[in-house]
């Protein structure tokens, strides 16, 4: 069984007639034309600050907890502050880098 070829564009200007003979009757019914109301402008996106960063050396316990912290030049210290701690209070510590944000 062979299916109606249609035509689109005929279809197409019969939907748009139909659809002006609609707005005609609801402009008669209103008395008046609707206006449209202004579109609100969406705002802008703020460009994200950049955020700067320092590194330090943190000495954390098993908890994840962080008992100390250094300068990023001393590690040597951080590391010897978590054996300390390491053997005094019977679990372990260790040293592990941190990034914290610099505010100016």
């Amino acid at each position: 069984m062979a299916r109606k070829v249609l035509n689109r564009k005929e279809l197409r200007e019969e939907s748009e007639a139909a659809e002006r003979k609609t707005k005609k009757k609801a402009v008669k019914a209103d008395g008046e034309t609707t206006k449209k109301k202004p579109v609100k402008r969406k705002s802008r996106a703020k460009a994200a600050k950049e955020v700067r960063l320092k590194a330090f050396w943190g000495v954390f316990n098993q908890s994840m907890k962080r008992v100390a912290l250094f300068e990023y030049s001393q590690r040597k210290q951080a590391e010897k502050k978590a054996a300390e701690l390491s053997t005094s209070a019977k679990t372990p510590h260790f040293v592990q880098p941190v990034k914290e944000i610099i505010e100016e």
